[in-house]
């Protein structure tokens, strides 16, 4: 049965348990429409900062899920899970066996209704995220095909990530990689700062996910829910 809990997220924002966010700023990030909160972070998640982030969010109705990429940081109690697969990476603990390990540890309390396979294909070689999983991350569109068939039509996992981590990608990329989709949900993230920005990935792009522009410019931020909403 597909259960796909996020199915109605078009925009989304990303916020990193490492990082400090004020009240003001976390009440104006979860009333603005934006359709789920979406904690996770290439380092320094652990289940404390997780788990207190967590509970500033749960003040607010807005759906809240949890990107599971450290063992430390899997905390009980969100609507939802991601577990992140680097398809792109050269190194198999982020292809598969870190998940293997947290299933071997945590398996027998998995929520498997509210937990999805994400195919994650990072293409910023200068982020933190290719740094740490050691992704292939230079590749031109024609190298990203087969990375996308293997997620979408041989591997069958509900949700492909484009992500460029930072740093605004190439849309028409984007655009090709949407193209090619038979099943997977298509979400993309990385270095949209602008409502401009965030309405170029709606175009192909089922869900945008919005991060870094949380931090450093609110208002900036806000303005991608409608931008994308519009799109939609």
């Amino acid at each position: 049965m597909d259960n796909r809990w996020y199915a109605h997220w078009r925009h989304v924002f990303k916020l990193d348990p490492e990082k400090e966010i004020d009240d003001a700023t976390l009440d104006a990030i979860c009333l603005s429409g934006t359709d789920a909160i979406l904690l996770g972070g290439s380092s320094g998640v652990t289940f404390d900062n997780t788990v207190d982030l967590l509970a500033r969010v749960r003040r607010y109705s807005v759906d809240c899920a949890l990107e599971v990429s450290t063992l430390d940081g899997a905390v009980p109690g969100f609507d939802g899970y991601f577990v992140p697969f680097v398809m792109n990476t050269k190194n198999a603990d982020w292809l598969m066996l870190k998940q293997l390990e947290g299933l071997q540890q945590y398996g027998a309390f998995v929520p498997w209704e509210a937990t999805a396979a994400s195919g994650y294909i990072v293409l910023n070689e200068q982020s933190t995220a290719a740094k740490v999983s050691e992704a292939e991350a230079n590749l031109s569109s024609q190298d990203v095909l087969p990375y996308v068939w293997l997620t979408d039509r041989l591997l069958h996992m509900p949700v492909l990530y484009i992500e460029y981590s930072g740093r605004f990608g190439d849309m028409s990329l984007l655009a090709r990689v949407a193209a090619e989709l038979d099943q997977a949900q298509l979400f993309y993230g990385g270095g949209i700062d602008s409502a401009d920005k965030a309405a170029q990935a709606a175009k192909h792009a089922d869900t945008v996910v919005v991060g870094n522009v949380v931090y450093d410019n609110l208002q900036a931020a806000i303005s991608t829910v409608q931008a994308v909403k519009r799109m939609v």
